[in-house]
């Protein structure tokens, strides 16, 4: 009888601490984030649609491109400071400079940023630049609209010893786009001409592995022209890791993330089961 009501008294007590912890070990609700912005594109000599995302250096500031506006209206190159303060460091004038930025820049040790636009240049298809920290812009390369390629819509990728690495939207040998290399001297070298069969259209970058492995997709082009994810290795061997079919995503804009077993995840802009696009994961 005793362990009876000893038995019962365990389980009245442990039911008791249940109920007092259960609040406790309730899930928590998904916090409200809270917004601050710290600055408003509604002056265009300050630049306007910026297309592209910001990089943040050691302290705090924030460094981007705007697509329009400017004091020329045709894009510019900005940070905002830690106050919430917006510089513009250039103004694109549309002349051999360059003009409208489509994506970010990236940045040296020394401060020195990188970028391209989609249009201007001596020919009116877009460069690679260099801004100083004092705001000097210089153009690193003009595209020409023949083999080096034409329309820069990607940003770059820059390695150890000062090497520009990108995609151009069009040129090469059959307009289809390019990956190319622009190094610290300014001369361009082309990696790779795509040819509609093996990709076309590339709108993103590339990004490395550890190896010297180029990675990246084509918008258009591949096996049912709905674009491809490739490899390009150090050697300058073209690989077409997966033709899009339209089930499976289609016409992919954006880059790719590796891990570090070597899987590949992105986007696609449209197709999937709902026609509206997916997010994918490539196995090596």
């Amino acid at each position: 009888m005793k362990s009876i009501l000893q038995a019962g008294y365990r389980s009245s007590w442990l039911w008791l601490v249940c109920a007092i912890a259960a609040p406790a070990c309730a899930p928590l609700a998904a916090q409200a984030a809270t917004e601050t912005v710290l600055h408003n594109f509604a002056s265009p000599p300050k630049g306007a649609t910026p297309y592209a995302g910001v990089i943040r250096d050691s302290v705090g500031n924030l460094y981007g491109t705007s697509y329009n506006g400017g004091a020329a209206g045709l894009g510019a190159v900005y940070k905002v400071n830690t106050s919430g303060q917006l510089i513009v460091l250039h103004n694109f004038t549309g002349g051999t400079d360059g003009q409208n930025p489509h994506a970010g820049v990236v940045r040296d040790s020394a401060g020195n940023l990188y970028g391209t636009t989609e249009n201007g240049g001596t020919a009116g298809v877009g460069v690679v630049f260099k801004v100083s920290t004092g705001g000097n812009e210089s153009v690193m390369y003009a595209f020409t609209g023949g083999t080096d390629g034409a329309y820069p819509y990607s940003g770059l990728l820059r390695d150890s010893a000062g090497n520009l690495y990108g995609t151009t939207y069009g040129g090469g040998t059959g307009d289809s786009g390019t990956v190319y290399k622009v190094n610290s001297m300014g001369v361009e070298t082309v990696l790779h001409n795509f040819t509609s069969t093996d990709g076309a259209k590339p709108y993103a970058g590339v990004i490395r592995d550890s190896a010297g492995n180029f990675y990246g997709t084509a918008s258009q082009g591949g096996t049912d022209n709905m674009g491809v994810a490739y490899k390009l290795d150090s050697a300058g061997n073209y690989t077409t890791l997966y033709n899009f079919t339209g089930a499976g995503g289609s016409n992919p804009q954006a880059g790719l993330l590796r891990d570090s077993a070597g899987k590949l995840y992105g986007t696609t802009q449209s197709g999937g089961t709902g026609a509206a696009g997916v997010v994918f994961k490539l196995a090596p």
